[in-house]
């Protein structure tokens, strides 16, 4: 992988925990149960790792 590969992945990876992150606080602040506050954090980083590594791939 060279560095550009390696700086894309963090780059998603961060954004995609951010994204989840706030999923989880504004599902968390809505009243949701803790655990399914969590998958809503969780499915959301998910869903945004894999469209930003979707677009980067599609790019190439």
């Amino acid at each position: 992988m060279t560095q550009l590969h390696v700086l894309a992945l963090l780059l998603a990876m961060s954004l995609a925990l951010h994204i989840g992150c706030a999923a989880a606080f504004a599902a968390w602040r809505g009243g949701t149960r803790p655990a399914l506050t969590l998958l809503i954090g969780g499915s959301a980083t998910g869903t945004a790792c894999a469209l930003y590594l979707a677009a980067i791939s599609a790019y190439r």
